[in-house]
């Protein structure tokens, strides 16, 4: 039997051995595609500066050479891609997304019954279907976020066991098109019936949970789940702490993540969440809304990350609400009521970010808006480095998933911060809180051909980014909605 045994495994290992020579010879086989692309203008998010007219050469998956028409020589007979008047930017980057969830929210009645009616719900259908028909809606989600402009995406849980590592696997094996993602696997938690799922069948609960979260009590236990996520191959860390976690299980989720080389980022809300997870050396904060000065200059002089989130800011649930549910007239006032507390407390956290004198653009409308305008602004302010993720995983109806993305982002201008602060956060920064510096964020010779373009100018008009009209991921076009001239 053990011989058979020892058979099988080698005839397994000359399988995999052969597949992946098959694979290599035929990546080797296939000709390197060259291009210039060509555009009116083209707009380097880190200083800020415009070419116009720019040119960008791109060679196989990556850019050879960038610059003036009139400085890029380009080969005989390469294929031109005029872009006319447009603006190219690099491929936008989501720092933190859920491609595997999409719930639908319930009716009023249903939403009444339950403690985190908006979200539980939906999230607990997903978690107990099938996981292959999980992963199917994810593709579709992928493509729809790339085709709006989102050539990377930072998927921070709710993926079941390994759902966002299969996609991602997928995708960059050439079987599905969807942007590149970076995997967290499932998230680590200290009790997932507290912030996520309630009143659970006891008899199902710890089965249920185990597909979505991995819930610790101690230090070790922290590192275990570290361990099993590793073993999945994710590409960084998602913790969600609350204020029943002890300073040292954080510690030691860091301590086995940076061990692994895999980076942290932390779901942390409150004011004892967040300090526990910079005592840790947590490399980003997600959320952070209640976040101190204090604690932000801790922050910068650390170098941890500030990820805005501004997923709910203004009438986002509402009208999630209007477009799938029938409100009755006491929710609507509930609902106008709650986006008017998500502005001021968005705006507020803006406002404390910003310098006094460039509180707010020209044209801002911050009526209302006081609250999460003082958070972004006291961030700005404290030099702090930060990225913005959609936080997306509703249904939206009437929008693709790209285009839901894309909505949340333009919201930091309304919270009043700077349109040039605004593609940074999702291009040049968010590139290097991912640690991917080297190989996104920007249009420059070496780094991977990702390239969107907007048709006017998204400085001036920050909505312009929920309008991109022609996407690039790895030299090759996904959308060009362009004529060329």
């Amino acid at each position: 039997m053990n011989q058979l045994r020892n058979w099988v495994a080698l005839a397994v290992l000359i399988g995999i051995s052969s597949t992946a020579a098959r694979t290599t010879r035929a990546q080797q086989s296939q000709p390197t595609t060259t291009m210039l692309i060509k555009a009116t203008r083209l707009l380097d998010p880190r200083t800020g500066n415009v070419l116009s007219p720019a040119v960008v050469l791109i060679e196989g998956d990556k850019i050879k050479e960038v610059g003036p028409p009139s400085k890029v020589q380009a080969p005989s007979g390469v294929k031109i891609i005029d872009l006319g008047k447009a603006t190219l930017l690099p491929g936008l980057i989501d720092s933190h997304a859920h491609l595997l969830t999409n719930p639908i929210l319930p009716a009023e009645a249903e939403r009444a019954r339950h403690f985190n009616g908006s979200f539980a719900p939906g999230l607990l259908l997903e978690i107990v279907e099938s996981p292959t028909k999980r992963a199917l809606m994810g593709a579709q989600l992928a493509r729809e976020d790339l085709e709006s402009g989102i050539t990377t995406v930072r998927n921070l849980g709710h993926s079941g066991i390994d759902g966002d590592v299969a996609l991602r696997d997928a995708i960059n094996a050439g079987r599905l098109v969807g942007p590149r993602i970076l995997a967290s696997g499932r998230k680590i938690t200290h009790n997932a019936t507290d912030g996520y799922l309630q009143n659970l069948n006891p008899e199902l609960a710890k089965a249920i949970l185990h597909q979505e979260f991995l819930e610790l009590a101690s230090p070790g236990e922290g590192r275990q789940a570290v361990l099993e996520n590793g073993f999945y191959g994710v590409d960084v860390i998602k913790v969600a702490v609350e204020d029943d976690f002890t300073p040292a299980e954080m510690t030691a989720i860091v301590d086995q993540a940076h061990r692994a080389r895999l980076k942290v980022a932390t779901h942390a809300v409150g004011k004892n969440a967040i300090q526990m997870a910079i005592d840790a050396g947590a490399d980003s904060i997600e959320h952070g809304n209640e976040v101190t000065d204090e604690q932000l200059k801790q922050m910068h002089d650390k170098g941890t990350f500030f990820d805005f989130t501004p997923t709910s800011y203004g009438d986002f649930f509402t009208r999630i609400f209007e477009g799938i549910i029938a409100m009755s007239l006491e929710l609507r006032a509930d609902r106008l009521q709650a986006d008017e507390r998500e502005r001021k407390r968005y705006n507020d956290l803006i406002q404390r970010l910003l310098k006094p004198e460039a509180r707010f653009p020209s044209g801002a409308d911050v009526s209302g808006d006081r609250e999460y305008n003082d958070l972004v602004q006291r961030v700005l302010k404290s030099r702090v480095k930060f990225a913005a993720g959609s936080d997306m995983g509703w249904f939206y109806p009437g929008k693709t998933r790209g285009e839901a993305s894309m909505s949340r982002f333009p919201t930091l201008r309304d919270a009043g911060m700077q349109p040039l602060d605004v593609i940074r956060s999702i291009t040049t920064n968010a590139a290097e809180m991912l640690g991917w510096q080297d190989r996104i964020g920007a249009i420059e010779p070496g780094k991977f051909a990702d390239l969107v373009a907007v048709g006017g100018d998204p400085v001036a008009d920050i909505t312009e980014l929920e309008r991109v009209r022609f996407v690039m991921k790895d030299g090759l076009i996904v959308r060009n909605d362009l004529l060329a001239h």
